[in-house]
């Protein structure tokens, strides 16, 4: 199955998510995107406009910045990340982190939230809107990234 497979048909074809990236562990290096999902490799703008913040949250921009930030969190080793006092940042919004371990963050922000998980080689971005039950949306993005692991990735 190819990366993009992965992303329109077992995360997205869920149900239980809206938005889906797989990135490179290495750095910020989209594998696959869904078409909502766009790297941005000049940063995220914002700006007072209401539209202009609309147009980021609905195509979900990540900023290279926001990827090394992730990568960063998976690499702080405290007892207390910087990251559960900080929050996370994607797409230039800020996301109040309730879980972040060797494995998996999940960030919320309302009603809506970010599933990011860790393989070996990948990272699993994953966006739920408010109408989704988050442990459906964790469910989902932890099953691949177990399959994932399961097979070398």
């Amino acid at each position: 199955m190819s990366w993009q497979a992965y992303v329109d048909t077992t995360l997205l074809g869920s149900g239980n998510l809206d938005k889906a990236a797989i990135f490179g562990i290495e750095g910020p290096s989209a594998w696959a995107t869904s078409a909502d999902f766009t790297v941005s490799t000049w940063g995220v703008q914002r700006e007072n406009s209401p539209q202009h913040f609309h147009v980021l949250i609905s195509r979900l921009q990540i900023a290279p910045a926001e990827i090394k930030e992730i990568i960063a969190a998976y690499n702080d080793k405290n007892d207390i990340k910087a990251v559960q006092s900080d929050g996370l940042h994607v797409a230039g919004e800020r996301f109040v982190v309730l879980k972040s371990d060797d494995r998996s963050l999940y960030g919320k922000r309302g009603k809506e939230g970010v599933i990011i998980v860790k393989t070996q080689k990948a990272l699993l971005v994953a966006h739920y809107p408010e109408t989704i039950q988050p442990g459906a949306a964790a469910q989902t993005v932890e099953s691949l990234a177990d399959y994932l692991l399961k097979v070398g990735f």
